[in-house]
């Protein structure tokens, strides 16, 4: 399976899609809500419907700081 970025208007991206060849079985869509949107609420976590495709390995610490500072010994 090979990963692919298509970036483009709405016309551009679908085009792009049809002349991939192979099968195509997922995307991630962004949508640009427009300017007078309401914002989401502070806090809200706008990545939580995509948290069944993240992978997450057992016993590991995902905090900042763990991923940012190095452990003692590193």
């Amino acid at each position: 399976m090979q990963a692919q970025v298509v970036r483009g208007s709405k016309q551009e991206i679908a085009e792009t899609v049809v002349r991939i060849s192979g099968e195509v079985r997922e995307a991630i869509v962004f949508v640009e809500e427009p300017a007078d949107a309401v914002a989401p609420a502070p806090g809200e976590d706008i990545f939580a419907e995509m948290e069944a495709f993240t992978v997450r390995a057992g016993g590991a610490d995902y905090s900042r700081e763990a991923l940012y500072w190095p452990l003692v010994g590193e």
